[in-house]
């Protein structure tokens, strides 16, 4: 089951830190179609937030078809995103880089600002070169 995990100094609204969370646990295979999310509670219970935060995350990522709500039963995955497996050797060289960067002495913010730059420069499609 996903956890979840807030930063009020993020600066990103709470309700869509839950919303990346559930879409980045749904690319790397961490929940599947027909998992279970946290009921509200739990979510609340785990990360003090308002429940109406954690409702506003579950009608964002039903409205966007990742999720539905049974009445009664909780909320269930519909379906997954994206193909990045867990296991991934990609994911185990990023885990490297990242370790580096960390001994290095790079700080969070540093790292996300180097990662957040490779991928503008090889994903934009504003990017000359990029199809």
């Amino acid at each position: 089951m996903i956890e979840f995990r807030i930063d009020r100094h993020s600066g990103v609204a709470t309700y869509l830190q839950i919303v990346h969370q559930t879409e980045q646990a749904l690319r790397m295979g961490m929940l599947e179609p027909g998992d279970k999310l946290p009921t509200a509670r739990e979510v609340v219970e785990a990360t003090a937030i308002n429940p109406n935060t954690v409702l506003k995350a579950y009608r964002e990522l039903e409205r966007s078809g990742l999720v539905e709500a049974r009445r009664g039963l909780g909320t269930f995955v519909r379906k997954s995103l994206g193909s990045a497996a867990a296991d991934s050797p990609l994911k185990a060289d990023l885990d490297d880089w990242a370790r580096r960067a960390k001994e290095a002495g790079l700080d969070r913010d540093d790292v996300a600002a180097l990662f957040g730059n490779a991928l503008e420069a090889h994903f934009s499609t504003t990017t000359k070169g990029t199809p």
